[in-house]
């Protein structure tokens, strides 16, 4: 059991603390500096979801990891926050070209993407009850969702070349899009046992 959150806090960790002895903070400002880490961090983030969802880190019932869950993705929401309002501050011309998908730089529109992705979970998340969302209605719309953040920020992440360091990076990515591709699948298989048994 403490293996499993033994190399959750190496996948996340190892990044974030490379990424603070890279040479490259020199150049950069507080500000930017913040951004940056709460980007890295919103990825960490994006690996510990799937995980929690699909009840694999030991010593959470399933009620607490679906609520690690909602707190998590708000959590996540808020670091993401974090990033873009840092990287205006520091540069609203070039955030402005960003979020008008007219940015020159080829990670720029994979950022967005998944940042609207984040948003658009949290507030339905926040307003499912107000809107009478279903449980089936829910999934339908939170799994299309779900897929744009990983990939999105994954891709987002691969094309930066910054303070992470690139193989911490790449299997940081790698863990989030395995993570995610398993939990999917396991929750499939669990509901189709379930409309399998209802059925006889």
């Amino acid at each position: 059991m403490p293996l499993i959150w033994a190399a959750l806090a190496l996948a996340i960790g190892v990044p974030i603390a490379l990424a603070a002895a890279s040479e490259q903070l020199a150049w950069r400002g507080p500000v930017y500096i913040l951004a940056g880490f709460a980007g890295i961090v919103a990825l960490g983030l994006v690996l510990v979801q799937p995980l929690l969802i699909g009840g694999y880190l030991p010593g959470l019932s399933a009620y607490r990891g679906r609520r690690a869950h909602h707190w998590i993705g708000g959590a996540l929401a808020f670091a993401v926050v974090i990033h873009v309002a840092g990287l205006w501050i520091t540069s609203p011309p070039d955030m402005i070209d960003a979020l008008t998908f007219a940015s020159p730089t080829p990670f720029s529109p994979f950022g967005v993407i998944a940042m609207w992705a984040i948003f658009a979970v949290a507030l339905l998340a926040l307003l499912r009850r107000r809107l009478g969302l279903r449980l089936r209605t829910w999934r339908i719309v939170h799994l299309p969702l779900a897929i744009a953040i990983v990939a999105s920020g994954v891709v987002h992440c691969l094309l930066i070349e910054g303070t992470m360091e690139t193989i911490s990076k790449a299997t940081l990515c790698a863990f989030v899009l395995a993570a995610t591709a398993k939990a999917m699948i396991d929750l499939r298989r669990k509901r189709a046992l379930r409309g399998e048994s209802i059925a006889r």
